[in-house]
């Protein structure tokens, strides 16, 4: 998933000048981006790309802010959580971080990328370094 994440942060600050940069704090950028899509209620297959992206970036905050490596979902967690690919936590526990910007599209600022991270169950302990 690195490679991804790289090319769509590559190409989305090239074309808008966002500063994603894999800060906690760049998360509320996520969360005010989304809700620019929001905005004009498009059909959500023409914007898919642009969540995955969003989602895809989301989860690498999650690894190297959290400790939480990515996790290609089996049948039984793809047909649960609804995306291919999740982030395994230090605990065990399984994120999806994709699904979850999707739902900051359907539901709204009560579906926050930024407070999802915070309240992030499963973290280590001692901080993790930053790559």
């Amino acid at each position: 998933m690195r490679p991804y994440v790289t090319r769509f942060v590559e190409g989305l600050t090239r074309r808008n000048r966002l500063p994603l940069d894999y800060s906690v704090a760049s998360l509320r950028l996520v969360d005010l981006v989304v809700d620019g899509l929001r905005r004009d209620r498009p059909e959500r297959v023409r914007v898919d790309a642009i969540l995955r992206g969003l989602g895809a970036y989301t989860g690498e905050v999650i690894v190297r802010r959290a400790g939480g490596r990515w996790l290609d979902f089996d049948e039984a967690q793809r047909e649960y959580f609804g995306q291919p690919v999740g982030i395994r936590m230090p605990d065990g526990r399984a994120w999806n971080p994709l699904g979850k910007v999707v739902n900051r599209f359907e539901n709204g600022p009560e579906d926050s990328v930024e407070r999802f991270f915070l309240l992030l169950h499963g973290r280590p302990r001692t901080p993790v370094r930053c790559l």
